[in-house]
């Protein structure tokens, strides 16, 4: 299972937010790219981008700190953004910039054809975002909350083709209160897809659990603000997963 470190941008830096508030904000790196390079050198696998400026305007805001960011270690791991990519045209200059995987979130909750014609368009780099709160999705950088269930929708969008679905417990992003080991666990049962796990990381006790069920369909878990305040250090929660998916727990 991979441990995927977060760079959160807002205004060309790198932040943590407290339950997607973005007066709750807490800057960790004024360079994006030498964060980047921070988590590629102490062995990250892969990392996840989200645009906080584009999840609430509509479209990307930061992409000078992206563009920064695939220069450093694009080549060297893939790279997954989410945040305001809400057309084909935005996808389409995304993937030819180098990032491995855009993230569609509102937009596919809001326009499912929008995600149906990516995934035709652009099969294998088409990730959807689910943010859920107490089993209900949630919109527009989390500020709305849908009647929509996650398992229903999830089922929906994998019959699109998607490559897998982040599951977020917002009530737990960036809390430091551990992941919704079980409600990540049944959504991955309900699907062929894999699962990225999101929101509350906060110690080796978390890692441990969510490796646990891993066989499950849990591919990977994202990791915020532990790995930044030093709560989690990252290379002991990959090393610590590693050696669990070759047998030693």
């Amino acid at each position: 299972m991979l441990i995927i470190p977060a760079i959160d941008l807002k205004n060309g830096q790198c932040v943590r937010l407290k339950q997607g508030l973005m007066d709750q904000a807490t800057i960790f790196s004024e360079s994006p790219a030498e964060q980047a390079r921070h988590w590629l050198n102490q062995g990250a696998r892969r990392l996840h981008l989200v645009d906080l400026d584009g999840a609430f305007a509509g479209q990307p805001k930061n992409e000078a700190a992206i563009r920064a960011i695939l220069a450093e270690v694009g080549d060297k791991i893939p790279v997954q953004l989410g945040g305001g990519i809400r057309d084909l045209d935005t996808i389409e200059r995304c993937l030819n910039e180098g990032l491995a995987y855009v993230i569609i979130g509102t937009a596919a909750v809001k326009n499912p054809g929008l995600l149906h014609d990516a995934c035709a368009a652009f099969p294998g780099h088409i990730l959807v975002g689910l943010d859920a709160k107490d089993g209900k999705v949630a919109t527009d950088g989390w500020s709305k909350l849908t009647g929509h269930e996650v398992v229903d929708l999830a089922k929906k969008f994998e019959d699109y083709g998607v490559e897998a679905i982040i599951y977020t417990d917002i009530g737990r992003d960036g809390m430091l209160t551990g992941v919704n080991v079980e409600a990540t666990r049944t959504l991955a049962q309900a699907l062929t897809i894999p699962v990225i796990a999101s929101g509350g990381l906060s110690s080796l006790a978390d890692v441990k659990a969510l490796c646990a069920v891993e066989a499950e369909g849990i591919v990977g878990a994202i990791a915020g603000r532990a790995i930044y305040d030093g709560s989690l250090k990252f290379q002991s929660a990959q090393e610590t997963a590693d050696r669990w998916t070759q047998g030693g727990a």
